[in-house]
């Protein structure tokens, strides 16, 4: 049984699994649909018990367009989540090759700076701070996108607004701005450290 339902018309939830569906619809039928079908055709479901005052056909009907809603809005979620990881794929990729490609274009720069005797550190600094620079800003940027993108959601189905929530916002917007720091912090790192270990003869060959 389903015990946190917080809408006033549930007097009782209660979670039915695949496999009890199939016993349960079996025994009604006098027979197993798993044995010529091959598969168990049911799915998972909640089966809703109503309140007395709300177990009418008008109250069922409202009811039933609010259940129809909240799984929407379910699945909108998923989307969006689904969409928010790959966007997070596609911009790490962009992002390490870019730094790579930038610093790849001063290698030499760096050999030279190697040969003069400027210590990793030194030759380190200017590149980690342009790039934690263009984090910081890469972060509010996209920040400022993903806000604009919530506010129209939410405009254009306000009961969305259920899921974009202010602590949700919030977390949202701290994740993306550190995460852009940090990835371009790093990738201009790894990046930095391979040019250091290279010798003059192999820079002309990668």
């Amino acid at each position: 049984v389903l015990g946190d339902i917080n809408e006033n018309y549930v007097k009782e939830a209660v979670y039915i699994s695949k496999e009890q569906a199939l016993k349960e619809q079996s025994e009604a039928m006098g027979s197993d649909p798993k044995e010529f079908l091959g598969y168990n055709p049911f799915t998972a479901s909640i089966e809703i018990k109503l309140n007395s005052e709300y177990a009418n056909s008008d109250s069922i009907k409202w009811i039933e367009k609010a259940i129809k809603k909240n799984d929407n809005i379910r699945k909108i979620s998923v989307v969006l989540l689904g969409l928010a990881a790959l966007l997070t794929l596609v911009s790490f990729a962009l992002i390490n090759n870019t730094i790579r490609l930038t610093i790849y274009s001063k290698r030499f720069l760096i050999h030279t700076m190697k040969l003069v005797g400027a210590s990793w550190g030194f030759i380190r600094k200017p590149f980690l701070v342009r790039n934690l620079w263009v984090g910081i800003i890469s972060g509010v940027m996209a920040d400022a996108v993903l806000m604009g993108c919530a506010y129209m959601l939410v405009n254009y189905e306000p009961e969305l607004i259920s899921v974009i929530t202010t602590d949700v916002l919030l977390c949202m917007v701290v994740s993306v701005f550190l995460f852009g720091i940090a990835i371009t912090y790093l990738c201009a790192y790894f990046s930095i450290n391979r040019y250091l270990r290279m010798r003059a003869s192999t820079l002309y060959y990668i």
